[in-house]
């Protein structure tokens, strides 16, 4: 958009239909969000939920939007799932794993602090 110098764009659907305009600050918003925000965030809705206890097992670090996740988890087959989860988080740009596989049954997953309301954006 800025190398054209088009400061708003029209958005249409299938059939040709003008659904709505983008300028460029609706598409640079979601860039713009702390770090801090973003890690509180996949904590508080991804990590608590899938990987239940101890959540201080999984460290989560975020670095211009890349969140990292280390540490230990019992059940290291949730990590596409996680995934998916961390990457529909706003603000996100991307997602790297350092987990490993702890010793000991899997615990039940605890329900998200909200009921899950921003999990189904994945």
């Amino acid at each position: 958009m800025a190398h054209a110098k088009v400061k708003r764009l029209p958005v249409v659907d299938h059939v040709g239909m003008l659904q709505g305009i983008v300028s460029r600050a609706d598409l640079l918003k979601v860039f713009l969000r702390d770090d801090d925000e973003i890690a509180e965030e996949v904590r508080r809705e991804v990590v608590a939920y899938l990987f239940a206890a101890p959540v201080s097992a999984v460290r989560v670090d975020v670095r211009n939007g890349v969140v990292t996740l280390t540490g230990h988890a019992r059940d290291t087959s949730l990590v596409p799932m996680a995934a998916r989860l961390v990457r529909a988080v706003e603000g996100v740009v991307d997602v790297e794993f350092e987990l490993m596989r702890s010793e000991g049954p899997a615990e039940p997953m605890a329900a998200p602090a909200n009921g899950g309301e921003n999990l189904s954006r994945a």
